[in-house]
Order: C-alpha cells, then structure tokens, then sequence
C-alpha cells in the first residue's frame, strides 16, 4: 500500500518531504515488528543491540564508551541498559584491568543462548523483505547512507 494511502494525505509538499515521512514511516512499522518479535523474550531494542555488540566482540570485553559508540539510538543510557542485563544475567561487567576507572562488559553464556534464539526469530524478519531485490536493498541502503551523510 502506498505511503499516502497508508496515513491519508493526498500530497506531499515534495518528493523530499515524502520520502522523509516515508523513512519516519516505515521505522515505526520496522519497529513496531521488531519489538512484537523481542518482547517473548523479555527484552528491548536497545538491549538487543548491546547483546549483539557483545557478540560480535566476545570473548572480548566492551568498555560502555565502546558499547554506546557503537549503538543505533544514540540516545541509549548505554550504562543503565547493561545493568538491566546484567540484573537478568545475561551480560557481566567488570573492572578493566588497564584502566580501573572503565567498566568492560561480557556478553554470558545466557545471553549467548537468548541472542541464539532470537536470531530464529529474525530469521523470519528477513522474509519480509523477500520482495526486495539485492539491487534494490543497495539502492536503498546508499540513498540512507547518503542522507545520514550529508550533515557531516
């Protein structure tokens, strides 16, 4: 269904404004997806991005400052998100052995094992895009990377 059926509005005042009510548009319904597909297990957005920074890193340690560069909201509370973790046992912080000051984060075996699942789980997420065509997803995937980019 197109976006002004979607939201009934007639007409944009641009191509451009379109397409930013178009990318505000369809997060919201990516996101609303993705948290319908986490909430079974018990977790948010922003913690699945810390587990799956964790991930990529482990057996690595993460300092928090590593942790918050490397997220997608930027306007997590990357500390307060690994303490929720950490409170259901799936990631443990520890004092950093070059700089008592850091706090560095694991990713734990439960955390391991809850990403495992959920990754089934966003499996399926995929097929939504099966309709999309590689060449299309790179299209689209340089035409957001270049207006992220624009404000550099």
């Amino acid at each position: 269904m197109s976006l002004e059926r979607e939201i009934k509005q007639e007409k944009f005042s641009s191509e451009y404004q379109k397409l930013a009510v178009n990318i505000a548009f369809t997060n919201a319904y990516l996101t609303s997806l993705l948290s319908k597909n986490l909430k079974p297990h018990d977790i948010s957005m922003q913690q699945y991005n810390v587990l799956r920074i964790l991930r990529g890193q482990h057996p690595n340690p993460v300092s928090i400052n590593s942790i918050t560069d490397r997220m997608i909201d930027k306007m997590s509370n990357a500390s307060r998100l690994v303490e929720k973790l950490r409170k259901k046992s799936m990631v443990e912080r520890k004092t950093c052995t070059v700089d008592r000051r850091q706090v560095d984060v694991c990713i734990t075996n439960k955390g391991l094992e809850v990403l495992s699942v959920i990754d089934d789980t966003m499996e399926n997420f995929d097929h939504m895009f099966n309709h999309v065509s590689i060449e299309d997803a790179q299209s689209a995937n340089s035409i957001l990377d270049k207006l992220r980019n624009s404000n550099d």
